[in-house]
């Protein structure tokens, strides 16, 4: 009889103790992952200044960290000089000559056509005494010829007078605002390569981690620090695959923490279409039980702030949805 009893305790104590454990929570396991930003400059250089720590909350716009620039603020500046010297020249082919070079065409202008007059007048009085046989007929001709050369050379200044009023010609015109456009797109060229140096923070949010101390060297591209804004934190559980067929995009969920006052509401965002542990042969009843989805969901930026990556979470489904 004792050893009955004794065989009859055995076979019921597994069934009491499994009584007698709690149930588990109803919901989904999983953790809290962020979505990093990670600052970096597309040109390399030494880490000259970083204005943030580790732990900090950095600001939208506010200044992050600088790398040294003085190769490139000095080609900024040899390129700002270029477009001055472009400008100026473009300037230059829209005008005449200078009002000191048109004066000194205008004089030479009054002298030729003075001396067109002396010439017209001793002309005359030649032609008068050839008519009267006091002198040769020779003496006539070379005064004509010195008249029609003071004619000419009158009509050369008046011209040289015009064209010294006229701007450059329209292709020398067209290649000066060519040459300017050229240096103006220069000076942008590396106006950009000097801001690179000096990165600003993207978004809003915390500083995880810095990869960098000052005066050490940054690969062009290479982070320097990462930023973990409120809006990129997630919870990521894994569903049965007799569930995830219930879940939607979009649906609401509960995020329960150790050490949170309350439930944090979010949504889900993501439903891999991928099973996580497969069983390597067939899909049999038993195995498909095994498999579990891995499903998404974030919380408002303000309450992803209470939550910190790695952080170990149980998700519940709301309106009592059964996991």
């Amino acid at each position: 009889m004792n050893c009955l009893k004794t065989c009859c305790v055995l076979v019921l104590s597994p069934l009491l103790l499994a009584g007698c454990q709690p149930k588990a929570a109803p919901g989904w396991s999983g953790y809290v992952e962020g979505d990093y930003v990670y600052v970096a400059s597309a040109l390399g250089g030494t880490l000259s200044q970083l204005n943030v720590r580790s732990g900090d909350q950095a600001t939208q716009d506010m200044p992050l960290f600088a790398l040294e620039a003085e190769n490139e603020q000095a080609a900024r500046l040899e390129a700002d000089a270029r477009l001055a010297r472009a400008n100026a020249q473009l300037a230059n082919a829209a005008k005449g000559k200078r009002s000191d070079e048109i004066a000194v065409i205008q004089a030479q202008i009054s002298q030729a056509r003075a001396q067109a007059r002396l010439n017209a007048a001793a002309l005359a009085r030649e032609e008068q005494l050839v008519k009267q046989g006091f002198v040769s007929a020779a003496h006539r001709d070379e005064l004509l010829a010195a008249q029609a050369q003071s004619a000419a050379h009158l009509d050369e200044l008046l011209a040289q007078l015009k064209v010294g009023r006229l701007p450059a010609r329209v292709d020398e015109r067209a290649a000066a605002a060519a040459d300017t456009d050229a240096a103006r797109q220069a000076v942008r060229q590396f106006a950009w390569r000097e801001a690179q140096k000096t990165r600003t923070a993207p978004v809003s949010g915390l500083v995880t981690d810095t990869f960098f101390r000052v005066g050490e060297s940054v690969q062009p591209g290479q982070p320097v620090l990462a930023l973990l804004p409120p809006g990129n934190v997630k919870a990521r559980f894994f569903v049965p695959e007799g569930v995830v067929g219930r879940l939607q995009i979009g649906a609401a969920v509960h995020i329960v923490c150790d050490g949170c006052a309350a439930p944090i509401a979010a949504k889900i965002s993501f439903i891999s279409n991928r099973a996580e542990y497969t069983p390597p042969v067939i899909y049999s009843n038993v195995q498909r039980a095994k498999l579990v989805f891995l499903v998404e969901a974030r919380p408002s930026p303000a309450d992803g702030a209470r939550l910190k990556p790695g952080q170990p979470v149980d998700v519940v489904p709301v309106a009592g949805a059964a996991p």
